[in-house]
């Protein structure tokens, strides 16, 4: 149905019919109502397109992931659901949509967003999975199109970001180790050039320095962030003579490869060799021996990205004047059964 439908049916202009449904005060309360339940009734949805054209807006938000690096490899599959929730928990007190935007990992995500902000059919964007040197955000700035990057980046000039404290984490993790007496410690991080990888290690070398242990470049192991390259930091760990006695991961999912290929060798995780993972997730609760990781709230995380985009978008900014941007999103160590004392 059409508003010239919904107009005939009441025998209302449609100019009334338009005002009452966008809530305009000139516009009789009874009409009003009478209006608003007929739209109810009849089924009536407005055309978004057409109203997109004439109010230059879409009410649209993107969130852009890479659709195979971050759900299989940088996480589990379900680390954005929670995100989303908390996001459109926010969005929805403005009437705004979340779309997911699928990056492949067949396709550079700059010319992915290119063509995205092309088509001009989202208002603003959060976009994760930064690099080192990460091109979108130049652009995005040059653009002026507003967005916040769940994750920091060595790009130029300055734009709002929230990110996990992966260096936070490194340095708490290795510091227990020490104080567990262990010296010799691996660290496996990503093989790619994503930014968290390098704070994570930043954070891995501050670690080291506070116990008064010399930084060995050969107990950094890059490997993808998955159970499969967990399984090669334990292969490239049982290379090395002697081996390290306690290992911090840069991803949870890491851990389940890697305590597979220890078992294998009958070396035995929590007893022969300690483990610290990243973030507490279902599959970590049900590794045996449990893994010492880091706990964060994932809703919250997306409650927070959203209130700092909309704070940097003209028509929501009033909303949001006390948000600020650059943020590191705290983490709680969880004490399992995958870490102890040096042998």
């Amino acid at each position: 149905m059409s508003i010239r439908d919904l107009a005939r049916h009441l025998n209302i202009s449609i100019g009334t019919v338009s005002r009452a449904l966008n809530g305009k005060s000139d516009v009789n309360p009874e009409t009003r109502e009478r209006v608003l339940q007929a739209a109810k009734t009849l089924g009536y949805v407005p055309n978004q397109s057409g109203r997109s054209l004439r109010q230059g807006t879409t009410n649209t938000i993107g969130f852009m992931i890479e659709s195979t690096v971050e759900t299989a490899e940088i996480g589990d599959s379900f680390f954005f659901m929670p995100v989303f929730g908390g996001v459109q928990s926010v969005f929805r007190r403005h009437q705004l949509d979340l779309v997911a935007l699928l990056c492949g990992t067949d396709e550079d995500p700059g010319v992915y967003l290119n063509r995205v902000v092309g088509r001009r059919f989202v208002d603003g964007l959060i976009i994760s999975a930064t690099m080192r040197e990460d091109p979108r955000i130049p652009f995005l700035l040059e653009r002026k199109i507003p967005f916040v990057a769940l994750g920091r980046s060595a790009a130029d000039g300055s734009f709002p970001w929230i990110d996990l404290d992966f260096e936070g984490t490194a340095i708490t993790a290795v510091t227990r180790l020490v104080g567990f007496g262990h010296k010799r410690i691996a660290v496996g991080v990503p093989n790619s050039d994503v930014n968290l990888g390098h704070v994570f290690l930043s954070g891995y070398r501050q670690g080291l320095a506070k116990g008064g242990i010399e930084f060995n470049p050969d107990l950094v192991l890059a490997a993808p962030s998955n159970e499969e390259g967990g399984y090669q930091v334990a292969c490239a760990m049982l290379e090395q003579k002697p081996m390290p006695t306690a290992v911090v991961l840069v991803n949870e999912n890491m851990a389940i490869g890697l305590y597979r290929r220890f078992y294998e060798m009958g070396i035995h995780p929590g007893r022969d060799i300690a483990v610290i993972g990243f973030r507490e997730s279902t599959q970590s609760r049900f590794l045996s021996p449990t893994l010492t990781c880091f706990r964060l709230s994932l809703r919250d995380l997306g409650i927070k990205l959203a209130e700092t985009l909309l704070s940097t978008m003209p028509a929501f900014e009033n909303n949001y004047p006390a948000v600020k941007s650059g943020i590191i999103w705290p983490m709680e160590l969880v004490v399992g059964e995958s870490d102890r004392p040096a042998p």
